[in-house]
């Protein structure tokens, strides 16, 4: 299932919550069980695997990257360019590791991008991977070098014995620019900026915000419906602050946050419980957030989709920026295929269906 579970946050005084609907309560209810049936274990790894892992994944990546442009302007944005030409290589190459490869093919592939070609043995390789090829390395400055990540992937599966099973992306490459931003921010210092993530999951996004040094930068809170979700993000992040929560009921455990990070949640809640999530939303970030959808259109209304225990929704564009800007924001929406189209010639994001919404405060951007 898409998408990671709901949370919540941390004060130091008692707040009184107003009297929950038996609706929401309900709803809720549902919620808690569709997460918590699934083992710890699973919920720990599902969502952070293949297409999920927020080291490639590029709304994962669009959403670190509004928080470093909150942080530090424009002064990394070669960098970000580099990291989402990554993160669609690396899709790419997920697809090509489907099924398994021959050492000599994932070598002929090599050649062939090496020499520009959009033929590997009758292969196709695309133009705007050629392109990406083409430019690498790259030197960003002082120190910061990408190197050939292509390169590095396909020479190990392809001095790697013949296997009946698909080959996997070698964790090295896939934490490149986990280490390139930790090397970049290195000297940087904390600041007294504060950022909510509400449906945390087990640290699903965390994890990377950590290993490329911005967690460090910022005071951090996530919070999640699941208690098991908590429990994995706490055992492995124990000197992090995760909540258990609900994005239902305000406030939230930070009543006030800078920023609030979202990913993956809105599709699975009722159309009221929706409406509800993002007025607290809008009430608790004080400068903007950023929201993933996996499943949006741009047509005039959601269409609902009840699924069991929880909601799998597509939602209607037009309909949540009305509601978020008649709450004071200024919006931004990405539909990533045509971001990615436009800014790199990737001819299409791997999931069609995905958007980035980004809301400021009006007259803080």
């Amino acid at each position: 299932m898409e998408g990671g579970p709901p949370a919540t946050l941390f004060f130091f005084r008692p707040v009184m919550r107003n009297a929950c609907p038996s609706w929401l309560s309900a709803e809720t209810a549902r919620l808690r069980r569709s997460w918590d049936r699934h083992p710890a274990g699973r919920l720990r790894d599902y969502l952070v695997s293949d297409v999920e892992d927020p080291r490639l994944n590029l709304s994962s990546i669009l959403s670190r990257h509004f928080l470093a442009r909150l942080l530090f302007g424009n002064r990394y944005a070669a960098l970000m360019d580099q990291e989402i030409q990554f993160g669609l290589a690396m899709n790419w190459l997920l697809g090509l590791f489907r099924e398994p490869l021959a050492p000599e093919d994932a070598l002929a592939i090599l050649h062939a991008l090496r020499h520009q070609r959009d033929d590997a043995e009758g292969r196709e390789i695309p133009g705007w991977l050629l392109a990406i090829q083409a430019r690498l390395p790259a030197n960003l400055g002082p120190g910061v070098i990408v190197p050939d990540y292509l390169a590095m992937a396909l020479e190990q599966v392809g001095s790697s014995p013949a296997l009946k099973r698909p080959p996997a992306l070698p964790d090295g490459v896939v934490s490149l620019f986990a280490g390139l931003w930790r090397k970049t921010l290195a000297r940087r210092r904390p600041k007294r900026f504060s950022v909510l993530e509400a449906a945390c999951g087990s640290a699903n996004d965390y994890r990377m915000l950590a290993a490329c040094g911005l967690a460090r930068l910022v005071d951090y809170t996530g919070f999640d419906l699941s208690r098991k979700n908590i429990i994995n993000a706490r055992k492995l992040f124990p000197e992090a602050r995760f909540l258990n929560g609900n994005v239902l009921t305000y406030p939230w455990p930070r009543a006030e946050a800078d920023v609030v990070l979202v990913h993956d949640l809105f599709e699975h809640l009722s159309a009221e419980a929706l409406e509800t999530a993002l007025a607290h939303l809008c009430r608790t970030a004080r400068l903007g957030f950023s929201i993933g959808f996996f499943n949006m259109h741009e047509e005039e209304d959601h269409v609902i989709a009840r699924l069991e225990e929880y909601h799998w929704n597509r939602l209607s564009l037009p309909k949540i920026r009305r509601q978020i800007e008649a709450s004071g924001f200024e919006t931004q929406a990405l539909h990533l295929g045509v971001f990615v189209q436009q800014k790199f010639g990737c001819p299409s994001a791997p999931n069609p269906h995905a958007y980035m919404l980004r809301a400021w405060k009006k007259g803080r951007h």
